[in-house]
């Protein structure tokens, strides 16, 4: 199987930056799309950026110009760092992995569990 671990959510004045991780560990043949999807409460789950396995970003308006996502292919794990935080990023960000397991001949979409942002005026 495959799991996906989050780290580095915390609370943080507004103006400030975290960096969030996520690694894929187990039965891992290759790693393609990897993403930072976010839920805020009373609200629907949204992508916040994605990067494929060549390293091409793409990101949500919301975000853009403040937050970089970066991946470590030999580690198997996401980044994603957040400057200049706002009150409305705060929410619970999810890791997604498309992994093709070994000895399975397709892709699946993997989360983790979630790691909580939260951004004070």
């Amino acid at each position: 199987q495959v799991q996906l671990v989050e780290s580095g959510g915390g609370s943080v004045q507004a103006g400030g930056s975290l960096r969030l991780s996520c690694a894929a560990s187990g039965s891992i043949f290759k790693i393609y799309a990897m993403g930072w999807y976010r839920q805020a409460p009373g609200k629907q789950r949204e992508l916040v950026a994605v990067i494929s396995s060549g390293g091409t970003t793409n990101y949500a308006d919301s975000v853009k110009g403040r937050f970089t996502a970066s991946r470590d292919n030999v580690k198997n794990t996401l980044y994603l760092q957040m400057n200049s935080l706002k009150p409305e990023d705060t929410a619970v960000y999810y890791c997604n992995a498309n992994v093709q397991p070994f000895a399975v001949s397709r892709a699946t979409d993997y989360w983790g569990q979630g790691t909580q942002v939260t951004v004070s005026s």
